[in-house]
């Protein structure tokens, strides 16, 4: 019984199937694919790699995407990109991610200089157990008043990550 109903109930689910299939995240062997393109210095390859994957939140990803934007890997360097790239992975929770970002903050690099967003991402950082942003926040804390300090840790307290 293969009627034009079976026919078009086929092609409909084909079609889902594949709408399905196009729209599953992309896998860690992707991901690893791209470091092997960085090890190998083919930066354009990681580039093509890491963007698909990083547009889909994946954070891993941006805080890769975001290294090379920064570094100016097989491109010229570009600041703005590094910091929209870390931000979105800092705001998952990423603790690489915050510590680069509060580390951009703290030397205004590509940002005005503030030592309160840098304080708050350095302490987030610090707070999954890193050792170097826990010493680095000392150091951006020796820098600020009482008033930025307070800030920067009712920041800290409230701060949620996306989804």
């Amino acid at each position: 019984m293969t009627g034009f109903g079976g026919r078009a109930a086929a092609h409909t689910l084909a079609l889902a199937a594949l709408l399905l299939a196009a729209a599953a995240p992309p896998s860690r062997a992707d991901f690893a694919e791209g470091l092997a393109a960085l090890d190998a210095g083919d930066f354009e390859s990681a580039l093509e790699v890491w963007r698909p994957l990083a547009a889909a939140g994946d954070a891993e990803a941006q805080v890769a995407l975001a290294g090379l934007y920064r570094d100016g890997l097989g491109f010229p360097a570009d600041l703005a990109q590094a910091l929209r790239w870390y931000r979105r992975a800092a705001e998952q929770g990423d603790a690489v991610a915050q510590l680069n970002l509060g580390d951009l903050y703290s030397r205004g690099e590509g940002v005005p200089r503030d030592l309160v967003q840098a304080y708050l991402w350095l302490s987030l950082s610090a707070a999954q157990g890193r050792r170097w942003p826990e010493q680095r926040r000392r150091e951006v804390a020796a820098l600020m008043t009482a008033a930025e300090l307070a800030e920067a840790e009712r920041l800290a307290e409230a701060w949620r990550p996306t989804e």
